[in-house]
């Protein structure tokens, strides 16, 4: 692998896991200087692997470089040290014999317990997030921005105030106690949940996928079923659905990068792998009673990983989408029921059901529309498909929406 794709690409998988060590080194209350430390090692990665080309082992590298620029800071910083590196160092026999342990072991339980710090409750879902993609994805500033279809001072601000609030809540990175798991584990859920999400819709990007995101939400959700305390039926569930939606990522856009919709995909691009992957894991979720948001969405998910158009596919998707919508009601889960509607019974009353959610600011609810009107009443079919553009964000969703306009009007 060449340099300009390596250190991405080790950015992107040892970036979150240095930044997680630092923080429990450091505490939590420290995770800028942390972050910092990990941004400097990789570089100095780039300056001198550009230079004299990458070593042997670069993972290697990386965390000899960020353990040497902490055992730097600390002894060049006398007053973080004296706060800090007592705590640090309390098993050492000196102060300046620091260990930063980088074992396989505790970057993995670091990582975990990083989740468990970030979705800690006293955090609004959207600081979860927000932290999530910055520390855990490495994302930037501007990309958040983006992703939030905000302005780079508001997540500023927003980033700032969350560590703040980490830091007077003295929040831990540890993992809850055994009573707490269930609880807090929803949280992470739901973090993990929306971050995938980001990355799979991208609304505030010109591109349809952010498959690098999608990875992350999908590795640390991973993570999650590879440890005891925490390889419950919904983890598993929500894996399964990650693996079934990420299975069309090809599909998805044709190479001028430009949306393709489900029905007209090619399913020969689907990745048969994570489909199985994704069928194993739901597996894992069906033990015990619980039934849960995921299990639902994965179930759906699983469906439309089987390209034929029959009658039985579509009226055991729309009986998930009852059940699902009867267990936590979602105006988007709505909407997408409609279309299974349409499939499963008739188009007249996926209208019908479809005009009542009234989602106006919606581009997704109008374009919906568009195709149910298509045939029926085509110039209706124009109005929707307009107001859709009028309301479509991304570049993908717009060039679409145009095609599809011109299709009609020619027709018309």
């Amino acid at each position: 692998m060449e340099n300009q794709e390596l250190i991405p690409h080790l950015f992107r998988t040892e970036y979150r896991k240095i930044t997680a060590v630092l923080s429990k080194t450091f505490g939590l209350g420290h995770i800028e200087i942390a972050q910092d430390i990990a941004s400097d090692t990789f570089l100095l990665a780039s300056e001198m692997w550009g230079i004299k080309g990458a070593p042997d082992n670069p993972v290697a590298w990386l965390y000899t470089v960020a353990r040497n620029k902490t055992l730097d800071y600390l002894r060049r910083d006398k007053l973080f040290k004296e706060k800090v590196s007592g705590q640090v160092a309390k098993n050492s026999r000196e102060s300046d014999e620091i260990d930063i342990d980088l074992s396989a072991r505790n970057i993995t339980d670091s990582q975990l317990q990083m989740m468990f710090a970030i979705c800690h409750p006293s955090l609004p879902v959207e600081s979860q997030i927000g932290l999530a993609l910055n520390v855990l994805c490495g994302l930037g500033i501007n990309e958040i921005a983006s992703a939030f279809l905000t302005n780079k001072e508001t997540i500023n601000k927003r980033l700032y105030r969350a560590r703040e609030k980490l830091r007077t809540e003295q929040v831990k990175m540890e993992f809850p106690e055994e009573a707490e798991i269930g609880l807090r584990l929803d949280a992470v859920l739901k973090t993990l949940y929306l971050l995938f999400n980001e990355g799979f819709y991208a609304a505030g990007k010109d591109v349809t996928l952010r498959k690098d995101v999608c990875i992350e939400a999908m590795w640390l959700t991973k993570m999650l079923t590879e440890n005891p305390g925490t390889d419950r039926p919904p983890v598993n569930a929500l894996l399964a659905l990650m693996c079934f939606h990420a299975s069309r990522f090809e599909a998805r856009t044709n190479p001028e990068g430009e949306t393709v919709l489900y029905q007209d995909q090619d399913d020969s691009l689907w990745d048969k792998e994570l489909i199985c992957r994704g069928e194993y894991y739901l597996n894992r979720a069906s033990s015990g009673q619980q039934l849960s948001r995921y299990h639902l969405e994965a179930a759906i998910g699983y469906w439309h990983t089987i390209k034929a158009d029959t009658p039985e596919k579509w009226e055991r998707i729309l009986q998930y989408y009852n059940e699902l919508l009867i267990l936590e009601y979602s105006p988007i889960a709505a909407l997408n029921r409609t279309y299974a509607l349409a499939k499963a019974r008739s188009k007249a009353d996926a209208i019908r059901e479809a005009e009542k959610l009234n989602l106006a600011d919606n581009h997704l609810y109008h374009s919906l529309l568009g195709e149910l009107y298509l045939g029926i009443n085509d110039g209706r079919a124009l109005e929707y498909f307009n107001a859709a553009l009028g309301l479509a964000k991304s570049r993908a969703d717009r060039q679409l929406l145009t095609e599809k306009i011109r299709k009609v009007s020619e027709v018309g």
